[in-house]
């Protein structure tokens, strides 16, 4: 068999607990419970920051973020810091990313070799922060408790206009790919489908929203009479110490989360359709995960920006060829996704251009045994979107 592809499904912003693969019980997500059931759950897997420009830096360079100083959604993603892209390319795979990564900076492709949309982001540096101010809150690129409460139903949202066109766009290059197959070009193929949802806002198509019913909702489990420091300041950053929701607005929103999840949870059926389709899904690792969670009122916290469970944990699943079926108990984390990638392209971690904090999830994939049960994480941002 030749070195199979790899396609990465992205969410954003997608706790497991809201998922059907990870046990909720009224999420509806069938593409990924398909996945899940004929290959590898991890179910301790983490991100590297619970913030979306820190996560994905790390996540493409497989380094922590103190490494290459990517602290927050205005950090600049160096051109200099090699990426999976550059080594899978390195290996002979053609590359492409279609959607959002948050590059942050000149260089908008750090190693694809095809980039088929734009960022859905600003990528210059308009979201820094006033350090010198470091307790006054500033409107621009800020979640508020506003998100919440005008969550809910319509029929196209900026980010449901840009999902479709990150769903149309992978699929249309996937389809070049099987053209330039059949003219002779047999070199293996890496994309990231990148997808903004199910991040706020909590604004869902009527045929997602109508999946769910209000009696389908749980509501958060726990809201502690009193936070700690961190929590606290979180709690002021997106005005939730001083503006009240009612439960009629957080079941609301939580609703309209859900019903984005099966919407991107679609995303994952079509890419699995197209694959298909050009006759490469038996010759293809699919891996889904996101950039980081949403506590979604947990604690009476939303967003992320904090190492809770549903901030800090990212769904991850594998299938394809030569991945087991099964559960994945120890802890990873998103830096270990480029010497995966490596592995499974067929390199070794010699070739790396620069020091590397993760591991090979590869043998855990297979259902081997693994002795390192680590994920480590870092919050070094303002609170901020």
């Amino acid at each position: 068999m030749s070195r199979p592809n790899i396609v990465v499904v992205m969410a954003d912003q997608l706790a497991p607990h809201f998922t059907g693969a990870y046990g909720h019980r009224t999420a509806k997500t069938p593409h990924m419970d398909a996945l899940a059931a004929r290959g590898m759950r991890f179910d301790a897997a983490y991100c590297n920051s619970p913030l979306c420009a820190p996560s994905r830096f790390a996540f493409m360079s497989g380094q922590l973020i103190s490494r290459i100083a990517a602290y927050d959604n205005a950090s600049e993603f160096k051109a200099t810091v090699p990426t999976f892209a550059h080594y899978l390319k390195a290996l002979g795979y053609r590359t492409c990313l279609s959607g959002k990564m948050h590059f942050v900076g000149p260089d908008q492709k750090h190693g694809f070799e095809d980039r088929v949309t734009t960022d859905i982001y600003p990528s210059d540096f308009a979201w820094t922060p006033d350090w010198e101010a470091p307790d006054e809150r500033i409107d621009k690129g800020y979640h508020n408790r506003q998100t919440v409460k005008e969550s809910g139903v319509a029929q196209a949202t900026f980010q449901i206009d840009y999902d479709d066109e990150v769903g149309f766009a992978a699929r249309r290059w996937l389809m070049n790919v099987a053209r330039d197959k059949a003219q002779g070009n047999e070199a293996p193929f890496a994309m990231v489908a990148s997808f903004i949802h199910p991040h706020d806002p909590y604004v869902a198509r009527p045929k997602w929203w109508n999946l769910y019913s209000d009696d389908d909702i749980d509501m958060p489990a726990y809201v502690p009479d009193t936070h700690d420091p961190f929590s606290k300041r979180v709690l002021d950053g997106i005005e939730a110490s001083y503006v009240a929701l009612t439960e009629a607005e957080v079941r609301r929103a939580r609703r309209a989360y859900l019903a984005n999840v099966s919407y991107f949870d679609s995303k994952i059926g079509e890419m699995v359709k197209t694959l298909t389709e050009i006759g490469e899904i038996e010759n293809t690792i699919i891996i889904v995960t996101a950039d980081h969670g949403d506590m979604l009122g947990e604690r009476d916290l939303w967003y992320k920006m904090n190492f809770f469970e549903h901030s800090a944990r990212v769904p991850l699943i594998m299938a394809g060829p030569n991945i087991a079926q099964g559960v994945a108990p120890n802890a990873c984390s998103l830096v270990d996704l480029l010497p995966t990638f490596i592995d499974i392209g067929g390199g070794s971690v010699d070739m790396v251009g620069e020091p590397i904090d993760g591991r090979s999830l590869l043998p855990l994939a297979r259902g081997e045994t693994d002795p390192v049960d680590e994920a480590i994480g870092e919050y070094c941002a303002v609170v901020e979107d």
